[in-house]
C-alpha cells in the first residue's frame, strides 16, 4: 500500500508548501483538475524540483472519443507523470486505443480507469448507470483489465471484489480515505486505512484529513506508520 496525497488546496503556493513539508516522505502526489488547469506543466515541474522521487498521479479522468483520448494520453506521457486516469465509461475501444498509443513508450505511466466516483451514493448512481455500484464497478474493472489497463479508481468497498474478478496484481486506487474516521465531507463511500488494507487497496488517497490538519507532516507520518504495520 502506497499513500497518495491529494494536492487540492486553493493555490499553487499552498500545494507546493504542502509538498515541501512532505519532501522527505516516499509518497505519491495527486494533481487534480483545478491544480492542473490553473497551474499546468510548470506545477508538475515544481513538484519534481522539490523531490525528484515524488511519484505523480495526474487525475484528469479523460473522457472523449477514442482518438482524442489517445492524443491526450500521449501528451500526458510526455509530461513525465507516473500515473493518470480515464473514465471507464468511455468504453473498450477508447481503452484499447489509449493503450496502443502508449505502447511505444518505454516508461509509460500507469493507466487507471474510473469506475464509480466516490461522491455517488447507490440511488444517484443507479439513476445514471441503471445498475448497482458493485455490479457496474466490477463490469468496468473487467473491461479495463481485458484491454490492458493497469488498474481502476474505485471505492474501498469494491476493491476486493474487483481483484477477485480480475487479478490480485490489478491495481486499485481509492479516494475517500478517512484514515482515522475523520468527517466524510462531500464523499459518500469513505473508509479507514484499516478497512482499505483489509480490502487490498494499493493506493489510498488522502486529502483533507492531511492538509486541513494543524500538522500535515505529522499526520502523514502517522498514516505511514499505520500503513507500515499492515
Amino acid at each position: 500500500m502506497e499513500l497518495c496525497v491529494a494536492l487540492d488546496l486553493p493555490s499553487a503556493e499552498e500545494n507546493l508548501a504542502l509538498a515541501e513539508s512532505l519532501k522527505t516522505y516516499n509518497v505519491w502526489m495527486k494533481v487534480g483538475f483545478r491544480a492542473y488547469i490553473r497551474d499546468g506543466k510548470p506545477f508538475i515541474e515544481a513538484l519534481k524540483k522539490i523531490n525528484p522521487d515524488f511519484k505523480i498521479f495526474l487525475d484528469l479522468k479523460l473522457y472523449d472519443i477514442p482518438n482524442t483520448m489517445a492524443d491526450a494520453a500521449e501528451e500526458i506521457a510526455k509530461l513525465g507523470v507516473d500515473m493518470f486516469n480515464i473514465h471507464a465509461s468511455a468504453g473498450s475501444v477508447a481503452m484499447k486505443t489509449v493503450m496502443e498509443r502508449l505502447s511505444s513508450y518505454e516508461n509509460r505511466p500507469l493507466v487507471l480507469a474510473v469506475t464509480a466516483l466516490t461522491s455517488f451514493d447507490e440511488e444517484h448512481f443507479q439513476k445514471v448507470y441503471e445498475k448497482s455500484i458493485n455490479e457496474k464497478a466490477e463490469q468496468f474493472a473487467k473491461m479495463s483489465y481485458e484491454n490492458g489497463l493497469d488498474g481502476v479508481v474505485c471505492s474501498t468497498f469494491e476493491s476486493s471484489a474487483i481483484k477477485n474478478a480480475t487479478s490480485e496484481k490489478f491495481l486499485t486506487l481509492c479516494p475517500g480515505i478517512r484514515p482515522f474516521g475523520e468527517d466524510a465531507g462531500d464523499q459518500q463511500r469513505v473508509a479507514t486505512l484499516e478497512l482499505a488494507a483489509k480490502e487490498g487497496v494499493d493506493y489510498p488517497v488522502v486529502g483533507r484529513p492531511i492538509y486541513k490538519d494543524a500538522d500535515p507532516q505529522g499526520k502523514v507520518r502517522q498514516i505511514l506508520d499505520v500503513i507500515s504495520s499492515f
